[in-house]
């Protein structure tokens, strides 16, 4: 907004009415616009669900599932190909993430897929790709998970994969590690890698796809070491040794011990098949279980395995001749959101977009007691779930944003609204770890020193408290009417308090990174009610403001994981400038020039569609190894900011603080 455009009173700026209405009429038109068009993007049942978009090994690890299970569709092949070729960087490499550096692991995979599916290694593709492998170090540096897919395939040796005996699985719950203390997604995983590396099985295939070129040294000549560790004596170090003691006892182990020990595991992947076949709610999980499975020797017309291999489709996308394997379908979250950004931009509580979507919340609330209630075995059920099919892992991030939505959708069955939100509510609030603070799938499931196993080559191995969480169960809670005085949001808010970074940032574990976890954080904190005019919000809220980009808008680099010096930066996108007006608008009672110039940035760049364009990964799985794109993000999250924007100018007047 133009300083001709402004009046200066009493060192405040105040905007003139006429140009106060014209830029109420410009954000109401983009409101419309983006109403109009997520609406009609919502599904005869009352869910959103867009695609979500990983790295190239989602596509990779679906063909070589599908080469493993001997179930390979040809059509389907050809188009995760073609999605693959076109997502190689010029370098030959495969990224995190647009823009960001190749990843050795991805890129090794996305080779051998390649291969599987008909391609040579003289193409010219293929020449780049293993130009830039060999040139950092060739296949012996491939990372956990990549060996365990390599070595089903016979490209690797089975000695090459990390130790993970399936006795493992018998340790009792009680003891300082067993499986109920590593995060429900590695928990999943390693079931399926303990049961494949115990029974070691060899998918022959013709020479001409294998991977013999990605050698360095001859394949009897290469040692497949361990990711070491940051100096001699640690941590990593220790339990590289540890790994070698465990192989010793794999190559003697007790055989009554690893036959009970099999049995369990077994069992533990039967009892987990979801109702559609799958397991876990994520790709790992749903391949490396029917390969486990297989491995033992069930059929593909087996019930179970019948049952996995069509479950396993929902995460295909298809997009006329390419198609993209998905980490995970996020039904649930997606229509959260896009409900929330509804009610945000105006739309009435009662209207039938929000009432669907608040029936399809009441009939998908789970009220089985899942893997979490080992930790909280007094806790009645009640949580959602981020898929349409995870009834063992509902997530207080879905459930947070979930119950909000349905507390303020005026839903004609006032009882079942009202059973929905108490048990859900309990529920939530019920996962708060020991610490305060809030994870995602378990409660008190972040034990560090567990990242550093050979298995947690990406360090992702618990399910640690953070503070975009926390912030979303402040938020939910003040909906379903609790105050900052309720013991659960005394501690949360203390939990914030004692985890904000020195520069008033928050680091947010799954969305990118400093933005969103600030955002949330601050949203928290106003809905319950925390006095804003404390130091350490205001240091959050001069940390947003100073990040902002010359054309207005945020942006924040997937790469601030690992350098702090991106922290904050990187190009302006649209649901990372969502997140930052919302943060703002949240930390202040103003409407300051920043959020401003922030809604003048998504108003003029919103498409034809009533959407907005962004390629980049604003969403985060595991730092620094695993980012996502939502491809909805960059419509309800726009939508969700200029409809607060909106309200707050209705409701405050022309007031625009200067600072």
């Amino acid at each position: 907004m133009s300083e001709a455009l402004q009046q200066v009173e009493n060192g405040e700026i105040r905007v003139d009415d006429g140009v106060r209405h014209e830029f109420l009429d410009r954000v109401g038109f983009a409101i419309d616009r983006a109403q109009r068009s997520l609406i009609g993007q919502q599904h005869p049942d009352g869910y959103w669900h867009g695609a979500l978009e990983a790295n190239a090994e989602m596509n990779a690890e679906y063909i070589i599932f599908m080469h493993y299970m001997d179930a390979v569709d040809r059509e389907l092949e050809g188009r995760l190909k073609k999605f693959l070729l076109e997502t190689q960087q010029a370098d030959g490499s495969w990224a995190l993430f647009k823009g960001g550096e190749g990843y050795l692991s991805s890129t090794i995979e996305a080779y051998f897929a390649l291969k599987l599916a008909g391609m040579r290694a003289g193409d010219e593709p293929m020449m780049q790709s293993r130009r830039w492998i060999l040139s950092r170090g060739g296949i012996s540096k491939a990372g956990t998970l990549a060996r365990f897919y390599l070595a089903a395939m016979g490209q690797v040796p089975w000695d090459a994969t990390a130790a993970l005996p399936v006795e493992v699985a018998l340790l009792p719950n009680w003891f300082f590690f067993n499986m109920y203390e590593l995060a429900s997604w590695a928990r999943g995983t390693a079931f399926g890698l303990m049961l494949l590396q115990a029974a070691r099985p060899v998918v022959p295939i013709d020479f001409r796809n294998g991977v013999l070129e990605l050698y360095i040294e001859p394949p009897h000549f290469t040692r497949f070491k361990q990711p070491p560790g940051n100096g001699l004596f640690s941590l990593r170090n220790l339990f590289n040794l540890i790994d070698r003691g465990l192989r010793f006892y794999d190559r003697h182990h007790l055989k009554s011990l690893r036959a009970r020990a099999l049995r369990a595991a077994e069992n533990w992947i039967l009892e987990h098949q979801e109702a559609n076949g799958t397991w876990g709610g994520i790709e790992p999980c749903y391949l490396l279980s029917a390969m486990a499975l297989k491995a033992l020797g069930y059929r593909n017309d087996h019930p179970v395995l019948k049952k996995a291999l069509v479950g396993v489709r929902e995460l295909i996308w298809e997009m006329g001749d390419r198609a993209m394997c998905m980490p995970c379908v996020s039904p649930n979250w997606d229509t959260a959101l896009a409900a929330k950004a509804l009610l945000d931009s105006g739309l009435p509580a009662g209207h039938p977009a929000l009432v669907q979507s608040a029936k399809w919340f009441i009939d998908h609330q789970i009220f089985k007691r899942g893997d979490w209630s080992v930790k909280r075995p007094d806790l009645e059920p009640g949580g959602w779930a981020f898929e349409f099919y995870n009834d063992w892992y509902p997530d207080v991030d879905d459930s947070a944003v979930i119950l909000e939505v349905l507390a303020r959708t005026e839903f004609p069955d006032a009882q079942a609204k009202e059973r929905s939100i108490r048990a859900g509510a309990n529920w939530v609030m019920g996962m708060q770890s020991s610490d305060g603070g809030f994870a995602a799938f378990d409660a008190d499931v972040q034990k560090k020193w567990l990242n550093q196993i050979p298995l947690a080559d990406v360090e992702a191995v618990i399910d640690p408290s953070c503070p975009d969480l926390a912030g979303r169960v402040l938020e939910m809670m003040a909906a379903v009417g609790y105050s900052a005085e309720h013991p659960v949001a005394r501690r949360a808010i203390a939990w914030l308090k004692r985890s904000q970074s020195p520069d008033g940032a928050w680091w947010g574990r799954w969305g990118v990174n400093y933005i969103y976890g600030t955002w949330s954080a601050l949203m928290g904190l106003r809905a319950i009610g925390v006095d804003l005019g404390e130091s350490w919000v205001r240091r959050a809220v001069a940390w947003l403001k100073s990040h902002q980009n010359e054309d207005g808008g945020w942006g924040e680099s997937p790469l601030s994981d690992k350098d702090p010096a991106w922290r904050g930066r990187g190009p302006s996108t649209a649901s990372q400038t969502a997140w930052a007006m919302m943060g703002l608008l949240a930390g202040e009672d103003g409407i300051s020039e920043h959020v401003m110039r922030g809604a003048r940035w998504l108003v003029e760049r919103q498409n034809e569609s009533g959407g907005w364009d962004e390629l980049e990964f604003t969403g985060a799985g595991f730092p620094n190894h695993f980012y996502l794109r939502y491809h909805l993000y960059a419509h309800y999250f726009p939508l969700m900011a200029l409809g607060r924007l909106r309200k707050r100018l209705l409701e405050g007047g022309a007031k625009v603080d200067q600072a």
